[in-house]
């Protein structure tokens, strides 16, 4: 790659598939960000702890998709209408917290159903402690997998702690809690009560917490704010990315190489497998058969990556697509289908804001294309595939046939290959049915960087 890669530039477009599972509009992360770099400067933090609060924010929810589906379960609701909905009640009110889950659990159920769940979350306490540290544990290890300061990790880590020590993880209490999950935890809940009801609403929540959720000393810094209209305008940016970007702490700007990259789609592929139990190494799995096909093709070490990279990221637009549908054990219903059939999209917009990324985010978002033109959500075909989305078809199809599933055990190769071959040169290409046939005892170890192209 010619031009060098600032991480921040990466990792603030790759938030926008986070605040997607989080069912938040797309730049919740960057504004929070913005947020919380301007309380960080303000209280005097230094330039590494600047730093470390600054990567913290834009990874905070970084492990948020390790819980949708055994919340959706839970409560019997759309992950993603629940996350919302709960972010913005006050748990340590016990009579708000179980308005709040009445009116959210079962909602697609009838009253039987709603009673049930309700009656299940309240006697599951202990489960809820379970999936909220499960959550701030895998979003800290993303953290120290990308290379980031342990300051950064712990930031992440005890995001969701409260300065009354009713949070989680681990309980911790004022001053304990990590200065900068302080000011990320505060700055989050600003965001999501100014974007949906403005600053007074936003500032009232913080005021109502302070001393509970929050340090009243961080509070009373963003209360100083309220005049300050020219500056929650801004906030409001439709598109905060150059913002962010700038805020970065010049100091300790980090430039990616080519193996910062393959690190970084590895571990948003992990992220994205994490959404569902019947996904498990899916995106990992993908990545590998493709780059096993483009090394028996014999393409260049360039393309080779590309590839590579779109097989981990292909499927980055399912953490916009319910556990609800995604986890359904039955048939889906037209409306279910259709949300389903909108994850390529989500993934063409995910990976086209990032620009070391842009240059296969059109062919990974093709991975459900066919060259009969009967694939989804487009249905382009023949010459308006290129050879990596041809590659993405067939490696997404082998995987899910041979992949071991909680329903079912994996397809073995006869069966398979036997299924491919029926789509043989109308959904499939067949020079990378015959690549894959070629090289499917020999596919690249997936915990390895991308190899050079094959001599």
């Amino acid at each position: 790659m010619a031009a060098r890669v600032n991480l921040s530039e990466v990792l603030s477009a790759l938030s926008c598939a986070l605040d997607l599972t989080e069912g938040q509009p797309v730049g919740h992360t960057m504004r929070s960000c913005l947020i919380g770099m301007r309380l960080g400067h303000e209280i005097g933090l230094s330039q590494a702890d600047c730093g470390a609060l600054y990567y913290a924010i834009l990874l905070k929810d970084a492990g948020c998709s390790s819980n949708a589906a055994r919340l959706c379960q839970l409560f019997g609701t759309d992950d993603r209408e629940l996350k919302p909905r709960m972010k913005a009640v006050d748990r340590q009110n016990k009579v708000a917290l179980a308005i709040q889950t009445a009116r959210t659990v079962g909602l697609d159920g009838d009253l039987s159903s709603r009673v049930k769940h309700f009656v299940e979350v309240a006697r599951s306490e202990e489960v809820m402690h379970e999936i909220m540290g499960l959550r701030c544990e895998r979003g800290a290890d993303i953290a120290v997998r990308l290379g980031f300061p342990q300051a950064t990790a712990e930031a992440v880590r005890h995001l969701d702690e409260h300065w009354n020590g009713k949070g989680h993880p681990d309980g911790l209490s004022g001053p304990a809690i990590p200065i900068m999950s302080r000011i990320a935890g505060l700055s989050q809940v600003i965001d999501v009560f100014h974007q949906h009801d403005g600053t007074r609403a936003a500032l009232k929540v913080a005021t109502a917490r302070s001393g509970t959720w929050f340090d009243p000393t961080l509070v009373h810094r963003v209360l100083s704010w309220r005049n300050e209209s020219s500056w929650w305008e801004r906030l409001d940016s439709s598109d905060p990315t150059d913002e962010v970007i700038a805020a970065e702490p010049v100091s300790l700007m980090r430039w990616v190489s080519e193996d910062d990259l393959d690190a970084i789609a590895r571990a948003f592929a992990d992220i994205i497998d994490a959404k569902s139990p019947y996904t498990f190494s899916h995106s990992r799995n993908v990545a590998a058969y493709a780059l096993g096909i483009a090394r028996e093709m014999r393409l260049d070490s360039a393309t080779q990556r590309r590839v590579y990279r779109a097989g981990l990221l292909h499927d980055i637009g399912k953490l916009g697509v319910s556990n609800s549908i995604l986890d359904k054990p039955g048939a889906l219903t037209d409306a279910e289908r259709a949300a389903v059939q909108r994850h390529p999209f989500y993934t063409w917009e995910i990976l086209s804001r990032v620009p070391a990324f842009r240059d296969f985010a059109w062919s990974a978002a093709l991975h459900h294309e066919r060259l009969d033109g009967s694939g989804y959500p487009w249905h382009l075909s023949g010459n308006r595939l290129d050879l990596t989305a041809r590659i993405l078809c067939v490696s997404d199809v082998y995987e899910a046939l041979t992949a071991d599933r909680p329903y079912r055990a994996g397809l073995p190769w006869e069966v398979s290959s036997g299924i491919l071959a029926e789509g043989r040169g109308t959904a499939f290409d067949p020079a990378v049915l015959d690549a894959l046939a070629s090289c499917r005892g020999a596919v690249a170890d997936m915990t390895q960087v991308v190899p050079l192209a094959a001599a």
